[in-house]
């Protein structure tokens, strides 16, 4: 009887950490950068060399890299609202729900980003930030932050 291949074993010198960051906004809608909650993570991981999984941990917040402007900030909404607007008469609202409006955003935004880490860093982009976008909030929801590397 053959046995069924093994994962290769994660090589010792491998750092693998897992932490969480909260949020439970006031708006429905919010955007919040989180660049420095994330390169604090990475820094105390003590990872020089690898990469970071920044997650949204549920169906209505997503994750993102873009600039830090109010105005593209703004736009974003702006555009999100145009996609898919709150308020219609969305199927899944047939279901009881009334938060079709914020799955759709989040499908758009993305749920979930990979960044980087170059001698200890976030290797990001000069413009670059990393940010939680919130689409059904005032409730406490959360974001995993894996990094990983040496």
């Amino acid at each position: 009887m053959s046995h069924p291949p093994q994962p290769p074993a994660i090589p010792p010198s491998t750092i693998v950490v897992t932490d969480y960051l909260w949020f439970n906004t006031r708006q429905r809608q919010e955007f919040i950068r989180i660049t420095e909650q994330v390169a604090g993570i990475v820094s105390r991981s003590g990872i020089r060399e690898g990469m970071v999984l920044v997650s949204a941990m549920h169906i209505t917040a997503g994750v993102f890299v873009n600039d830090w402007e109010d105005g593209l900030i703004d736009d974003f909404g702006v555009w999100l609202e145009t996609l898919a607007p709150a308020g219609l008469d969305y199927r899944h609202h047939q279901t009881g729900e009334d938060n079709a409006d914020a799955h759709l955003k989040r499908t758009i935004m993305g749920h979930q980003v990979m960044v980087p880490i170059t001698n200890g860093a976030l290797d990001l982009g000069p413009w670059e930030q990393l940010f939680y976008a919130e689409f059904d909030g005032r409730r406490r929801k959360r974001v995993v932050v894996k990094a990983f590397g040496i």
